[in-house]
């Protein structure tokens, strides 16, 4: 990959705005949805849609929502006057999770994962200043997942992958899985978490708590499940992101420390859970400076990166506001947020501009 410039210093000496990497951002891939388009899975889609989200949120969806954002997923011009609209210098691109199609056999998890991780390559590609990427991965055939991952990141140059929670109801913690986080570690890619729906099935849906609800705690089971099994103790160099700030696991993070003390079917890992949160990653996707705040508090600022979810409407696009407004940071801790601690991560390649 061509080395990334940072802004962080003009010609003449000037201080410029800090080097800003969106680690939260999606793409999505038309070869991928014409490939599925007439699966009998994908064609459930919109009834599942209407019981699980509710028909406000659909209707709400297909005339406002989705129309909003279709250019902006596929659009790289579109997406490039975004970023330099938002001041951000680098997104790392990760699939749509509407994409992961965890429900796919072995012949087509081979055919679009290998779609969706070539067109996010070639955008990387055609743009390697102001992309990197993440691919997507079969977790639902284990083994077909290993090989998607070893090409990805040893072929594609991808940073990492995106996986859902949870896989056709298989925890990420799930002994089956246990090679993936092995492989993982051992390639030093990144895992990029982000939910898809809830489990909560029909208790949310209305009001679009579904996602505003739902998807975080989906986020907060898998992250506990991952702590509490033990995966994290087996594989201490994985690399975990997660995104909308962890939803709520960082906090109430007491909770899972107390129930670590007292309850002996909680002691499967070698420390209180609140240790773990130091050895996970974290966007800042949590909308207010004291919310922002308190998260950096339970986790470090080392472990927090920005990520707007671009570009649904979820998102939050104020980057350089919302990081301004936290009392108390130096220039030096503003700066690792916005950009420093995502290009260790990713081990991003940053020169100065001339």
């Amino acid at each position: 990959m061509s080395p990334i410039e940072s802004a962080v210093t003009s010609a003449s000496g000037k201080k410029r705005r800090a080097l800003t990497v969106d680690l939260h951002c999606h793409v999505l891939s038309l070869e991928v949805e014409q490939l599925v388009a007439q699966r009998p899975q994908k064609l459930a889609e919109p009834e599942q849609a209407l019981r699980f989200q509710g028909a406000a949120s659909v209707e709400h969806n297909a005339k406002t929502m989705l129309p909003a954002v279709l250019a902006k997923l596929i659009d790289v011009e579109q997406r490039l006057r975004d970023m330099d609209a938002m001041g951000v210098d680098i997104q790392v691109l990760s699939p749509s999770p509407t994409q992961y199609y965890y429900w796919a056999d072995p012949e087509l998890a081979r055919e679009s994962v290998r779609l969706q991780n070539e067109r996010i390559a070639e955008l990387c590609a055609g743009h390697p200043e102001r992309f990197a990427g993440l691919g997507m991965v079969a977790l639902q055939h284990p083994e077909l997942a290993l090989e998607q991952l070893e090409h990805g990141v040893k072929k594609l140059g991808l940073r990492g992958v995106e996986v859902s929670s949870s896989v056709n109801g298989l925890a990420l913690a799930a002994d089956e899985l246990a090679r993936f986080w092995a492989n993982v570690e051992e390639l030093g890619c990144l895992v990029f978490l982000h939910p898809l729906g809830t489990s909560l099935g029909e208790r949310v849906n209305e009001h679009y708590l579904s996602n505003i609800i739902g998807q975080p705690l989906e986020t907060t089971i898998a992250l506990s499940q991952l702590i509490f099994s033990g995966v994290l103790d087996r594989f201490p160099g994985v690399k975990i992101c997660a995104a909308h700030g962890g939803g709520y696991l960082p906090s109430y993070i007491g909770r899972s420390d107390h129930g670590y003390r007292v309850r002996p079917e909680g002691r499967r890992a070698q420390r209180a859970p609140s240790a773990y949160l130091k050895q996970l990653y974290f966007d800042n996707l949590v909308y207010t400076p004291q919310a922002l705040r308190h998260l950096i508090h339970e986790v470090g600022l080392s472990q927090v990166v920005v990520g707007t979810d671009y570009p649904f409407d979820m998102g939050s696009y104020d980057v350089h506001a919302l990081v301004e407004a936290i009392p108390g940071l130096s220039e030096d801790e503003r700066a690792a947020m916005l950009g420093g601690n995502a290009v260790k991560l990713l081990g991003l390649q940053v020169n100065d501009r001339a």
